[in-house]
């Protein structure tokens, strides 16, 4: 048993695809198969049931994952304690967080990372929310960054902060003079909003609903930053975090007003694997994270 064959199988297991493992793990499919076919004829059993889709564990396969967790949590612990018999922090960190976290923050994130440990790196990759879940899951992140995050059978959960929301609007809209709105002087408004398979559309829409408020949804995205766009150029209002539109607000682009509702917050996390071995990198980002401000 290699590191690499056990995290191959445990890539299948999550996956349930030899396909999406074997593009983890940089080989073919045809490969992937076969280092399958080859441990089940070793060990006489059949680890995959493939006449579902997606194809599910055996018990045999599921014994043989939990082999396969054991050999990558032990090369984790080596891993681990050998830098720890090393003086100085070193080693990377992969980081995957949503777009408006990492766009706001990462970047003085970095340059602080790099300050304080430069023989480390860190590696940042700028994805969807599910997709920083999955990548999460599989190993290629140590860590998430990730807003209303939620735990899991695999995830363990860290509160990070919670980011205020307010009324994103541009200079000239007739509710940019205001000093504080109520919920209700939105009603009618044209509303550019989030992607309905978004958890911060489906917070927003209980929000707006649970006072009765309609507006007019005009256009939606996938991001914080498109959407920042489309309220600067005019195509409607939007609630956002009142942090991620600092650097529009600074060039008169758009306005944030307060809006009078306690509790309407955009909680994030940091999410990593249960039962992850963090080496030196990961554990001093994850500190450095904790010691920034958390509102």
């Amino acid at each position: 048993m290699t590191v690499s064959n056990a995290k191959l199988f445990r890539d299948m297991a999550q996956t349930r695809s030899f396909s999406r493992a074997a593009s983890l793990a940089g080989i073919s499919q045809s490969a992937a198969s076969q280092h399958v076919q080859e441990v089940e004829r070793r060990l006489g059993v059949t680890l995959f049931d493939r006449s579902t889709r997606p194809m599910r564990l055996t018990p045999a396969g599921r014994l043989y994952t939990r082999y396969c967790k054991d050999v990558l949590d032990r090369e984790e612990r080596f891993l681990t304690a050998l830098a720890a018999l090393k003086a100085r922090v070193e080693g990377s960190v992969r980081v995957a967080s949503i777009y408006s976290i990492g766009l706001s923050e990462v970047s003085r994130l970095k340059e602080q990372f790099s300050a304080r440990f430069p023989h480390a790196s860190l590696e940042v990759d700028y994805l969807r929310p599910d997709k920083v879940y999955e990548a999460v899951e599989s190993g290629e992140a140590d860590l998430g960054l990730i807003s209303y995050p939620r735990a899991s059978r695999e995830i363990q959960v860290i509160p990070w902060r919670k980011e205020t929301m307010a009324l994103a609007a541009p200079p000239s809209h007739p509710l940019a003079a205001r000093a504080v709105l109520e919920p209700e002087d939105l009603n009618g408004q044209d509303y550019v909003g989030f992607d309905s398979d978004l958890m911060i559309r489906r917070e927003l829409d209980r929000f707006l609903r649970e006072r009765g408020v309609e507006v007019r949804l005009t256009m939606q995205f996938d991001n914080i930053q498109m959407v920042k766009e489309a309220v600067a150029v005019g195509s409607g209002i939007s609630i956002l975090p009142d942090r991620t539109m600092h650097a529009e607000i600074e060039q008169g682009r758009l306005v944030s007003i307060p809006l009078h509702a306690p509790g309407l917050v955009r909680p994030l996390g940091i999410i990593h694997r249960r039962r992850k071995v963090f080496n030196r990198a990961a554990a001093s980002f994850l500190e450095l994270l904790r010691e920034a401000p958390p509102f």
